[in-house]
């Protein structure tokens, strides 16, 4: 039996670099609850801004996918069974952008527990 999890909404952001993740949104993050196998499905997102920007996974507060969103654009990147994540991991969705630089990203991130 697996039970899916969603990450999602529309945020606005200001890039402080593309070398440097910050937390879009506090509701942004997911635990893994005790007995169960995480898996990050797929992760889909819009960018409104007139520069690249990127999605990060961050597991564990170490960046782990780096997905990158053109400007005005959208992107969909599949990540069934890439990895599983033990009960206990911390998935938060982080950004990048170039510094100074405004607009809203849109992010449906699918988990499931496994």
């Amino acid at each position: 039996m697996t039970t899916p999890r969603f990450l999602q909404g529309a945020f606005a952001f200001e890039g402080q670099g593309l070398d440097k993740p910050a937390p879009l949104h506090p509701t942004l993050t997911y635990t893994v609850p005790e007995g169960v196998t995480g898996q990050v499905l797929y992760v889909r997102a819009g960018n409104s801004s007139d520069e690249l920007a990127s999605v990060v996974l961050v597991f564990d507060g170490a960046p782990a996918r780096w997905l990158p969103v053109g400007a005005k654009a959208d992107m969909h990147v599949s990540l069934r069974v890439v990895e599983d994540l033990l009960a206990g991991t911390t998935v938060e969705v982080h950004y990048t952008a170039p510094a100074g630089t405004t607009g809203t990203l849109v992010i449906d991130c699918g988990l499931v527990e496994v």
